[in-house]
């Protein structure tokens, strides 16, 4: 059982060092508290457009459990390396033998293991085994192999849920206002984008924007899009973490019920 309760986006960044994830996909990496402490996840971002792959119905995932870790069963700054040795023998064991999907990695309770979907999985397993205990012996290998045609694993446990992602998307604006030079402390004008099906919609979320005093900026019609109707909308707020991720989330939730999507913010910075 997973608790997604506090995330940190940067905390996990070492982790996306193995030179052999697709420079094509979007890979993202997020740390979140689980049942018995933190883990951290690597995610394959893009695979979430087509999946599930119906060609690839068996999740199989490798790794090992490790011993140099955090009280919290996180690796120590010395096992970062050595973990990701491990995965690039993986992956690369894995490309050799069978057709497969790479989805994420999970990092938790000093065990961290790659997540792959495939076609089959004969013999999969033992020639992972082989390869391990040949080349890090001192390590004990991790093996989840299952079928899972819904690509549960993927979709609903690796790949963040509507609180994580808002806190990541927020936290890639902030990091960058922080490189800027801004503290994060002053009140500002934030804008918003939401974007609907309908103008109906449109203004059914209008009204509630409006009951938390938020400011219409522009409302515009781009026929070529799949959600046309667009609104732009801003209000004076603070942008530390806290209070922007629960304004955004809001705002998430209540483009929702309009059937409607919410696009992101801006604001500009104070130094």
């Amino acid at each position: 059982m997973k608790f997604r309760l506090k995330i940190w986006l940067h905390a996990g960044s070492l982790l996306l060092t193995s030179q052999l994830f697709s420079q094509q996909d979007n890979w993202d990496v997020y740390m979140a508290r689980y049942e018995k402490g933190p883990g951290t996840t690597v995610v394959n971002m893009t695979i979430r457009k087509t999946a599930p792959a119906v060609n690839f119905p068996f999740l199989f995932s490798a790794g090992v459990k490790f011993t140099n870790c955090t009280n919290d069963g996180l690796p120590v700054a010395t096992e970062f390396d050595n973990l990701n040795r491990i995965s690039d023998s993986i992956i690369s064991a894995v490309n050799r033998l069978v057709k497969n999907i790479l989805v994420g990695t999970f990092t938790y309770q000093c065990e961290r293991r790659d997540y792959f979907y495939v076609p089959d999985t004969i013999g999969l397993r033992q020639q992972i085994i082989d390869v391990l205990s040949k080349n890090f012996p001192n390590y004990i290998p991790a093996f989840n192999v299952k079928p899972d045609k819904d690509w549960a694993a993927y979709l609903e446990f690796l790949y963040p849920n509507e609180e994580t992602m808002n806190y990541m998307q927020n936290e890639k604006v902030l990091i960058q206002l922080q490189k800027a030079g801004d503290k994060l402390e002053k009140e500002r004008q934030v804008d918003h984008w939401i974007y609907f099906k309908t103008e109906a919609d449109r203004e059914c979320f209008l009204l509630r924007a409006i009951q938390d005093h938020f400011k219409v900026e522009s409302k515009t019609t781009e026929v070529a899009l799949p959600l046309p109707f667009k609104l732009q909308i801003s209000r004076i707020d603070k942008i530390d973490q806290q209070t922007i991720n629960a304004i955004t989330l809001q705002l998430r939730q209540e483009a929702k019920k309009c059937n409607g999507e919410y696009d992101g913010w801006e604001t500009f910075v104070i130094k």
